[in-house]
């Protein structure tokens, strides 16, 4: 007996009306959870054609095993970066108008499942290279793929060990349910970080992006031991989250309870077994994390267990903070300016996230903003990954407008009373500022913002 998939109705209707205009496919991406028992599936979003695509198929039907896993694998990356803690892309789906009969079936493994099999692992490995986090031994490795005929409507669903490389595939049963994700149980955290990360010189020759990752490793096991209090209290992992709560006549518990507040304890002293060591090293400088994140997970509300609500939030503090990090050295390379050699400091504001609704859901998607983005740019990109349209009324923004106060010390060329190298005093929406400054000798900053976060990069001189 394979896996079972229980289904979004809405998520069946999008794949029915997914227009192939001319195309031999469409491939996509399933979004969802999974739990020991079954999984869920409450989003699918196409992957979005490139324009050289779109030019060529004007002219010839692109042929199914001419799939570009690459693409694909990119639009997985940035769409998994949408996902609070909880979802996870569950899997892949192609729609074509190829008949599902027997006579068919050589055909579809030939064109389909080889293609698919290679993305799903593709897709798997590139998301799990900038993950802080590791799946455990308990958790499910299967993921899915999905065959939609655009002409019968039948669905042909198998998944795949993707711990297993060599893995066949195994069927698996895909049942449509209406309002599944409408009662789903919702938790929200703000986490203080001060994270220090130096940049030793024996790793000088690593990207700032890989250092500082690296440096983050460490404090991700911080989280990940931390003690987590949910509504004020700890809970033993192994109960059921809605435990304690009133039951409605039906037996059901009322929605109105399904919003938890998650408190982050870490823990600073060592059990009386562990020693502690301390490292000297030669550095050429050091990346500071410094603030405040807002944090937000979603799991369902069939008997969830505490210690699943509390691994969703783990992992959304862990993302949230390293998809921060990645989009701004991204940025940065996009958006490469020479160096300025009268300048000392440089800042940059890295982006705060934005959240949306899904119709018919309490599960929330986000994105992240920068500054100088307008509304219509996050909604406008929201509607290319995600393939669905929303409202520019419907943006959250998680945090409050607050002013980061910047300051630092200077060398002795330099006067405290410049005001030429401060950025400016004006309320902005951010979670964390970077810093880029260049100095001799030590140079110390400090970032201060009740809701919002510093970063900072400090560089030494041989």
């Amino acid at each position: 007996m394979g896996r079972t998939y229980i289904v979004e109705e809405t998520v069946g209707q999008y794949l029915s009306n997914v227009s192939l205009q001319g195309k031999a496919f469409v491939s996509g991406l399933l979004i969802g959870q999974c739990s020991s028992q079954k999984d869920y599936v409450i989003l699918a979003t196409r992957t979005p054609p490139k324009e050289e695509q779109d030019e060529s198929s004007k002219h010839s039907k692109a042929k199914l095993d001419n799939l570009d896993e690459e693409w694909a694998t990119e639009h997985a990356n940035q769409v998994s970066r949408m996902l609070p803690g909880g979802l996870l892309v569950l899997g892949v789906f192609i729609i074509t108008t190829l008949e599902m009969g027997n006579e068919f079936q050589n055909t579809l493994h030939r064109l389909m499942c080889f293609p698919l099999f290679q993305l799903v692992f593709a897709v798997e490995k590139s998301m799990n290279k900038k993950r802080l986090w590791n799946f455990t031994d308990e958790e499910v490795s299967e993921r899915v793929t999905l065959h939609f005929c655009s002409s019968t409507k039948k669905t042909f669903c198998r998944t795949y060990d993707i711990h297993n490389p060599k893995s066949s595939a195994k069927p698996a049963d895909w049942k449509y349910q209406n309002g599944l994700s409408a009662s789903w149980l919702s938790l929200e955290c703000t986490v203080y970080i001060n994270i220090h990360v130096p940049l030793s010189t024996t790793s000088v020759s690593y990207t700032l992006e890989k250092n500082t990752k690296n440096g983050l490793i460490h404090w991700a096991k911080q989280i990940e031991n931390s003690i987590y209090l949910i509504n004020g209290q700890v809970k033993d992992e192994d109960c059921d989250l809605l435990e304690g709560q009133k039951k409605s006549s039906r037996g059901n518990t009322q929605a109105i309870n399904h919003s938890f507040d998650v408190r982050v304890l870490t823990q600073l002293l060592l059990n009386s077994d562990h020693r502690s060591t301390a490292t000297v090293q030669i550095c050429s400088g050091s990346v500071n994390l410094k603030g405040a994140v807002k944090c937000r997970a979603y799991i369902h509300s069939n008997k969830p267990k505490v210690k699943d609500a509390v691994q969703a939030m783990k992992r959304d503090i862990l993302n949230t903070v390293a998809d921060r990090c990645e989009i701004l050295f991204e940025d940065l390379l996009l958006n490469e300016i020479p160096e300025k050699k009268d300048s000392e400091k440089e800042f940059h504001i890295l982006p705060h996230r934005v959240f949306v609704p899904i119709p018919g859901s309490t599960v929330m998607l986000c994105d992240y903003k920068f500054g100088d983005e307008s509304a219509e740019e996050i909604r406008d990109h929201f509607i290319e990954m995600l393939d669905h349209m929303i409202q520019i009324e419907d943006l959250e923004i998680a945090e409050e407008i607050n002013t980061a106060c910047v300051s630092s010390s200077m060398n002795t060329e330099a006067s405290l009373d410049n005001t030429d190298d401060e950025p400016p005093k004006q309320p902005i929406k951010t979670t964390i500022v970077l810093k880029i400054q260049q100095n001799i000798g030590v140079i110390a900053a400090f970032a201060v913002a009740a809701l919002a976060a510093g970063i900072s990069f400090h560089y030494f001189s041989d």
